[in-house]
């Protein structure tokens, strides 16, 4: 660790792609600099399947060499930099809680938060950190002036913890919801768009749309869902839960007045850490969830207002953003889409096998949803556990029932020849 006096200092002094890393493993980052050379000197097309690369990659992370896990969709391992990170950064405010949580890593929050805004593309005063997506969406979602006969229009395929701030907001508030139910896979995007411009109302004041559904994989064009509504004098939240670090975009470029999105998913953070972004105009719009001394006031930072917190846990988030510059947003978008048409492609010729993710390019990513007819979700999930060690999730939810499977970036094609291997054994 850098001298405690000048750490601040220096962190906020150090520029370039990588300025986390050299905090808690200068080896690492000399090492993650050199790889990000070689591999960048690459086309497009090399970089997506060299797997030199990415077998390095996977040596980065501590995921068991026996059960196969292809469930990040709900939570990401960490690489080890970044359990390195923040077992440093808990130690180091063990020495002095009060001292070095309060006035040392909390300042920290700065340099992290500008670290995030360039990968987010956004300005630095428009994004705040917090510890999940629930909570960056709960807060708009509460903080909203919203009134009786106002509507908002969301879908069955929402996540729940959102459908149920929403039905909060409705039993006390009397805001009316209007639910759209979306027949997936949806191939083509203006279909969807249409859908939702065909329940808006004057009347709308809010629309809510899930950037990549997490039950199918299913990409929604929230950017011209977003054209649409803002036709209309209607504000958008866009959930980003599932997309933010596992394709490449910069928030701003979605539409959005309102994103909020979780870190220990696709970019691989410490659990539970999350951002929330807010366009700067509408800040002083949206009441602090929690104490503030200036709850209604135009500052980021009246949603950061949680007491006592990890430190530790938020300062390593920088490592996070570190290793995914190392892989590059747009190369690492290539990667996942590769392995999931990878798998996908050995076991569409099975007839009794279907997938509940759109086909278009533009259409998913990682997620991909799978059914094999005449097996229920939680029958076909328990299989690929018990008899071949593939961890996935079983979706049931409304009208899409499946297995969802989600590699990650250090997935190898020889793991999902294991997945492809019980896969064919099953529905053969």
């Amino acid at each position: 660790m850098s001298s405690r006096r000048n750490f601040i200092q220096q962190l906020t002094a150090a520029t370039g792609a990588f300025t986390f890393l050299p905090f808690t493993s200068k080896a690492f980052a000399n090492e993650a600099e050199n790889m990000h050379a070689r591999f960048h000197a690459m086309n497009d097309a090399d970089a997506m399947t060299d797997e030199d690369f990415w077998g390095w990659i996977k040596e980065q992370y501590t995921v068991s060499p026996n059960l196969l896990n292809l469930n990040n969709g709900g939570v990401s391992p960490q690489p080890k930099v970044v359990q390195d990170a923040h077992i440093r950064f808990y130690q180091f405010a063990n020495e002095g809680p009060s001292y070095y949580m309060w006035r040392t890593l909390d300042e920290g929050r700065e340099a992290l938060r500008g670290k995030l805004a360039e990968l987010a593309g956004c300005n630095a005063e428009e994004l705040a950190i917090n510890r999940n997506a629930t909570e960056g969406l709960n807060t708009v979602i509460f903080g909203l002036n919203l009134k009786a006969g106002d509507e908002v229009v969301l879908t069955k395929q929402d996540y729940p913890n959102m459908i149920n701030a929403w039905k909060q907001r409705e039993k006390r508030d009397g805001i009316k919801l209007v639910w759209l139910n979306l027949e997936l896979p949806v191939e083509n995007e203006d279909a969807i768009v249409q859908q939702y411009v065909n329940v808006f109302t004057s009347r709308t004041k809010i629309v809510h749309v899930t950037h990549l559904i997490n039950w199918t994989g299913q990409f929604l064009p929230i950017r011209k869902i977003a054209d649409e509504a803002h036709k209309r004098g209607i504000e958008v939240i866009g959930d980003g839960a599932h997309s933010f670090a596992h394709t490449d975009f910069k928030i701003p470029d979605l539409g959005c007045d309102y994103f909020a999105t979780s870190l220990h998913k696709w970019l691989c953070a410490p659990f539970g850490s999350g951002l929330l972004w807010i366009k700067k105009e509408k800040i002083k719009n949206i009441w602090a969830l929690l104490s503030s001394v200036e709850p209604d006031g135009a500052d980021i930072r009246k949603f950061e207002s949680l007491g006592t917190r990890s430190f530790a846990s938020e300062m390593a988030i920088g490592n996070a953003v570190d290793f995914q510059n190392v892989i590059g947003s747009k190369r690492k978008e290539d990667r996942l889409r590769y392995l999931t048409d990878y798998w996908n492609s050995k076991v569409s010729d099975l007839k009794r096998v279907s997938f509940l993710q759109p086909k278009n390019k533009n259409g998913y990513c990682a997620i991909s949803c799978i059914a094999i007819e005449g097996m229920k979700p939680f029958e076909l999930m328990d299989t690929l556990h018990k008899k071949h060690k593939i961890h996935t999730v079983a979706i049931d939810w409304e009208n899409i029932h499946g297995v969802r499977v989600t590699p990650h970036v250090y997935t190898s094609v020889k793991d999902l020849d294991r997945l492809v291997n019980a896969i064919r054994t099953i529905a053969i």
